[in-house]
């Protein structure tokens, strides 16, 4: 019964931990959407991560490197904590 227990927790640990890789990865599309949108920002790590959430929940990332966001109701519409555009 414990080597049961042992295997079905190793076998959990090593797909758990691939599924977490693949999820953190991001994917070709947003990265090239949000290194263009995020080209000229001042701090740029804070857009790109923001930028790579917004992209994933939404499938899509305006033009340009400002505005546009009428282009892409749901990135426009995501709000922080505070009632502030998250999206850059």
């Amino acid at each position: 019964m414990k080597l049961v227990f042992a295997i079905f927790l190793l076998v959990s640990l090593v797909l758990g931990s691939s599924l977490l890789q693949i999820t953190m990865a991001g994917s070709s599309f947003c990265d090239s959407k949000c290194s263009t949108r995020c080209a000229k920002a001042g701090v740029k790590d804070r857009c790109l991560k923001y930028c790579g959430i917004c992209c994933e929940e939404c499938k899509c990332v305006p033009s340009g490197t400002y505005g546009n966001k009428h282009e892409c109701p749901c990135y426009r519409d995501k709000k922080n904590s505070k009632g502030k555009p998250k999206c850059p």
